[in-house]
């Protein structure tokens, strides 16, 4: 059941709720025959995180080619979907951070969530911006590269956000909506238009018109218009 309340002036609908903070340390694994390392290996702290303008302090970032910046600069995952996914991998060592995100947000639903929307958690800004894209490392913190297509499938990818403002995250902090997108493209629509083969030509609109979303990935996808 989705919930109304009305906190500072605003109506929040589906409350969304930091139930844990998570960072990673690096870490060296091994991928066809070669070293290298991830900081997809995060664990929740008793600590606030702050937010700055590219990345978590004191989280590893390990590839800032696909990882950390503007438009990645924290990752939040619903922990709505823990369940789905500890009974498909019962035997893992299972705790908050599983997927690599820094924030485990209750109430975090991909075919609601805007992109674009602002939201304010703690003392910091932030803007909803893009979906996790899977890679190979999840596969091996996972133990089964297999996950990637499962991950993809499940549609529920989690969402990067910007900082527009720096500030401290602490768990229990609730998502209160500023500002709501201009477009109604939400989450999970622009993850099917990047994953899937067949495009819907309105969620490409919606997405191009979008300056939430990094230029790049909308000129690859003004392409499909």
């Amino acid at each position: 059941m989705r919930t109304t309340a009305y906190r500072g002036g605003f109506f929040i609908f589906g409350i969304m709720k930091v139930i844990s903070t998570n960072l990673g340390q690096s870490t060296t694994i091994s991928w066809n025959g070669e070293e290298t390392t991830t900081g997809i290996y995060k664990y929740p702290v008793n600590e606030p995180l702050f937010l700055d303008s590219e990345q978590v302090t004191k989280d590893t970032i390990a590839d800032r080619r696909v990882h950390g910046g503007e438009f990645k600069a924290c990752y939040l995952f619903s922990a709505d979907h823990y369940a789905y996914w500890k009974e498909k991998y019962p035997n893992l060592n299972w705790d908050w951070g599983m997927f690599g995100e820094n924030l485990t947000v209750e109430g975090l639903d991909e075919t609601s969530l805007r992109v674009g929307n602002i939201y304010k958690i703690g003392t910091a800004l932030v803007q909803v911006t893009q979906p996790r894209e899977p890679c190979y490392k999840l596969g091996i913190r996972f133990g089964n590269q297999g996950i990637l297509k499962e991950f993809i499938e499940h549609g529920h990818p989690g969402t990067y956000v910007r900082v527009l403002e720096k500030g401290q995250v602490t768990k229990g902090d609730e998502l209160q909506l500023m500002e709501t997108a201009k477009t109604p493209l939400t989450v999970q629509q622009l993850y099917r238009l990047i994953v899937a083969g067949d495009k819907d030509k309105v969620h490409i609109q919606w997405a191009v018109e979008n300056e939430a979303i990094p230029l790049g990935k909308r000129e690859k996808l003004k392409k499909f218009a």
